[in-house]
């Protein structure tokens, strides 16, 4: 797993998979989900991340993912 994190748009983007996105739902405010063409969840996607009060790096620490920090799309 990849984690993607934009500081410009506070958002943070969980990459499960390396497949296309077929289909974005919504499915808490702010939270998006990410199905590949099978159905399966190929990436989470979190906004206004900062203001949610998780901590990243710990997030990181519970897994194997690469963090990807302050990735400007400015």
């Amino acid at each position: 797993m990849r984690a993607e994190y934009d500081k410009v748009a506070d958002s943070v983007y969980f990459r499960l998979k390396g497949e296309k996105v077929a289909e974005s739902v919504e499915i808490s405010e702010g939270v998006i989900i990410d199905y590949d063409k099978r159905g399966e969840v190929s990436g989470i996607e979190v906004l206004s991340f900062s203001k949610r009060n998780l901590d990243l790096n710990r997030l990181v620490k519970l897994g194997d993912v690469e963090l990807i920090a302050e990735v400007a799309t400015a």
